[in-house]
């Protein structure tokens, strides 16, 4: 469906009006009229903007969601290029989930459409794109003479993938962010100490 300058916004509006609310503290179950009453829009404009309906338009918050995952650890996550980066981009990162607190936007949209066709996408997605912008950022280190050209770069930006996840789990859980810290911190300790076994 192709749309106007002015469609386009309304659109982008409703997304992110529901990405707001599933970041506060009452999200739950999100219904149509939910949508409508946050979006101040009717039955007929959520329809044209989303054909298929509320599933349609989860999806589409999920997309912007994971977008957001990457773009709030930026600049840093792009320039993984010395131990100062790496300590920067623990720091962004730990705030963006300290910040969200126990209301994981994403975790809520994959819990209301998990078996929608392409809702594993947006996720595996994210991950993929995640993992591949810590292992560059492990290479370029590796590279530079900073990390042991031997060690598995995949494997240890799968092992950080896996630990924030599990740190973010955690957040949703308790509201606390030491377990992310933790890992992140030890992971980041691992990739010091192959430098420090070839220095």
């Amino acid at each position: 469906m192709a749309l106007t300058t002015k469609g386009r916004a309304t659109r982008q509006r409703i997304i992110e009006g529901v990405s707001a609310h599933l970041r506060s503290d009452v999200p739950g179950t999100v219904t149509l009229d939910d949508i409508r009453a946050i979006t101040g829009t009717s039955k007929g404009q959520l329809f044209h903007y989303f054909p298929s309906g509320k599933e349609e338009l989860l999806l589409a918050v999920a997309h912007f969601e994971a977008e957001r995952v990457l773009t709030d650890q930026q600049p840093h996550l792009d320039a993984l290029t010395s131990w100062s980066a790496w300590s920067r981009w623990r720091d962004a990162l730990v705030a963006r989930y300290r910040a969200q607190g126990p209301q994981c936007p994403l975790g809520n949209l994959m819990d209301q459409v998990g078996t929608t066709p392409g809702a594993a996408e947006v996720a595996a997605t994210l991950l993929t794109r995640w993992q591949r912008l810590v292992r560059e950022g492990i290479t370029t280190m590796q590279a530079q003479g900073l990390i042991d050209p031997a060690l598995n770069a995949d494997r240890a930006a799968a092992a950080f993938i896996a630990g924030i996840q599990g740190g973010v789990q955690m957040i949703r859980s308790t509201g606390d962010s030491t377990h992310l810290e933790a890992v992140v911190d030890i992971l980041i300790d691992h990739l010091k100490a192959h430098h420090a076994e070839e220095a």
